[in-house]
């Protein structure tokens, strides 16, 4: 599982160095090829391409004019390229995504299971500030029994 997070940069050619944590797995468990998107362009967001995969499959299931999927799809393919990584451990992050992210230089990597999310820090801090963990949110957890 992708877990944590690791600071990373992205380099003027707008390629985001993969942390030596997450390297490892996603090369043992995914290999090279992810898909590189976001739902709101406020972060970036890389799915192994594998588990983007998983992702379609369940969409394709799903009538074509339903108004959630359509809105899901919009965001991720008007955010979203195939991306492979590179022998150096760098994926591309698409320019418009990227300038939408402010994801240049010194960035945040975590990791949520089968993805990676990546962050300006500061946009993650106010991100966090104003996203705070409600009473609501510690029942809903209960229940799920975590």
């Amino acid at each position: 599982m992708l877990r944590g997070r690791h600071p990373a940069t992205i380099d003027a050619k707008g390629r985001l160095k993969i942390p030596a944590a997450f390297k490892a797995l996603l090369d043992e468990k995914y290999g090279p090829e992810f898909y590189v998107t976001s739902l709101d362009g406020q972060y970036v967001r890389i799915y192994p391409f594998a588990e983007w995969q998983k992702i379609e499959d369940k969409l394709a299931a799903i009538p074509s004019m339903n108004e959630a999927k359509m809105k899901l799809l919009d965001r991720t393919n008007y955010w979203g390229q195939q991306a492979r990584m590179d022998s150096q451990g760098r994926i591309l992050v698409p320019s418009q995504l990227r300038e939408s992210a402010a994801a240049r230089g010194e960035v945040a990597v975590m990791g949520y299971l089968t993805y990676l999310d990546v962050w300006s820090p500061e946009r993650f801090r106010e991100h966090l500030e104003n996203n705070p963990i409600t009473l609501e949110d510690r029942k809903a957890l209960s229940e799920l029994d975590i």
